[in-house]
């Protein structure tokens, strides 16, 4: 059985020319990392899982309402959050009617962002970085130029998010578990790069492990087991059975490869834990 440092090491046999792996156990340690911790990455779609956590503080704010009308006619906060606004991926075209599908958007992002901008007077890279990264030392983070794709991070601040999405400090915990249970259940959509699944479970904002397959978490990984992933080739997850997180950046994009390595690699830092 291998150690937790010995299971990360996997991921330097990737072939990529950067990458950096932590685990983060549910007390806000960083029980094993491997790679330049402080290297700063694209974080490609990882960006929402930062700007889903600065609009749950806006909530918790009054600058928003999950129920708050946003978006197409019918839609609301939480359905963008969610995943189900009918937007097209990536322009202000309507595919579906708001609840009705899955269909994954950056569109939706973007359309929030404009929102909470217009709500309170303040750019949405500067309100995510008052609301969550100064607060949590994330000095390496910003969200860039959008909310849905252009993040950057190191490993390092990285880290200290999964310690914040295991063990809220900015969050009232109950905000945090309605952003981790499902919202709208049931609902069909294509997991990018993972085809369709008959229930793509989100929650606000977070995609959810649920009995999505194939996916880009391990065998082993619970259905509670939440985060994303982003095309840069990164991804973050939380698996709240195992009492760990999980972060892994990269800079060579998504593709096959990852698909192949990724999973694996999960379940040998899922095996290292049950094994401590």
């Amino acid at each position: 059985m291998s150690t937790l440092d010995e299971a990360l090491a996997a991921s330097q046999d990737w072939g990529v020319p950067h990458a950096s792996a932590a685990v983060i156990t549910a007390d806000g340690r960083v029980a094993a990392s491997t790679g330049d911790q402080d290297h700063v990455y694209r974080l490609a779609s990882v960006t929402k899982l930062l700007s889903a956590y600065a609009a749950l503080v806006a909530v918790e704010e009054g600058a928003l309402a999950l129920g708050q009308p946003a978006g197409p006619p019918g839609a609301t906060v939480e359905h963008l959050l969610a995943h189900t606004a009918g937007y097209d991926f990536s322009t202000s075209a309507l595919r579906a009617a708001p609840g009705e599908r899955r269909l994954y958007s950056n569109t939706g992002f973007e359309v929030l962002a404009d929102l909470l901008e217009s709500e309170t007077g303040i750019a949405f890279d500067a309100y995510a970085h008052e609301a969550v990264f100064a607060p949590l030392g994330m000095a390496s983070t910003s969200i860039g130029d959008s909310a849905a794709a252009g993040g950057s991070s190191s490993t390092a601040d990285l880290a200290r998010f999964a310690a914040e999405l295991q063990e809220p400090q900015l969050l009232d915990p109950a905000t945090l578990a309605r952003a981790t249970g499902v919202s709208f259940p049931g609902r069909r959509g294509v997991l990018p790069g993972f085809g369709q699944q008959r229930e793509n479970d989100w929650g606000l904002g977070l995609e959810i492990r649920g009995t999505k397959s194939p996916h880009w978490t391990g065998s082993r990984n619970s259905p509670d087991t939440f985060g994303h992933f982003g095309q840069s080739g990164t991804f973050l997850w939380v698996d709240p059975r195992a009492g760990a997180a999980l972060v892994a950046l990269t800079d060579r994009p998504f593709g096959p490869w990852a698909a192949e390595v990724w999973p694996p690699f999960s379940d040998g830092v899922l095996d290292a834990l049950a094994a401590r």
